[in-house]
Order: C-alpha cells, then structure tokens, then sequence
C-alpha cells in the first residue's frame, strides 16, 4: 500500500461508496452490484483499485469473490491524512508540555 494508491483509490465517490457499505460487513461481488447503476466490469475496476490500495482483501468462497474492508489499513490511511493535515498535533504538544498527564 502506498500513499498515492490510497489517495488514488479514495478520489472516486464510487470507490469511497463501496468502502462505506463494507463497513456494515463483508460483502460478495453480487452483492456490491445490485447496489450500484453500473456494469459488473466496471464495478469490478473500482473494485480492483480498493484491493491493490489495500483498503480492501478479498476470499474466494466457490464461485463467489467477498470484499471485505481492511480496516488496519483503513486506519492507517486516516493517520497518514490526519499527519498531513497536522491534526492532533496541538494536543499532542500541551499533553507532552504537563508530562504525559491530560488536562480534565
């Protein structure tokens, strides 16, 4: 997973749609596409890009391909965005300022 995959794979309102509707839970190929107006073949690109971003994994089961989120790297993706943006970094400053202790 790089940076630039991530950033490419959450440009698209699809992509990040499919991502949404795997946060409730796993879900097969079948599934995504009768959520979506578009052609199996292009569900299945987009689908292509999640997965060689790493934001999704996949397991054949039969005949069937489930998607499923990859939360860690998910999460790993926030981080990356919240360092970029420098959020957080205020608060990380005042708590190493009284010793590790946050204030109540």
């Amino acid at each position: 997973m790089t940076v630039n995959s991530v950033f490419r794979a959450l440009s698209d309102p699809t992509r990040r749609e499919i991502l949404h509707l795997l946060r409730d839970g796993d879900l097969t190929a079948g599934q995504l596409a009768e959520r979506f107006a578009r052609s199996r073949s292009t569900l299945s690109e987009h689908c292509g890009v999640l997965k060689d971003a790493g934001l999704v994994v996949t397991e054949r089961q039969g005949n069937v391909i489930v998607y499923s989120l990859n939360v860690s790297a998910v999460e790993e993706a926030v981080g990356t965005m919240m360092g970029l943006l420098h959020v957080g970094e205020d608060q990380f400053k005042s708590e190493k300022e009284l010793g590790g202790q946050a204030c109540d």
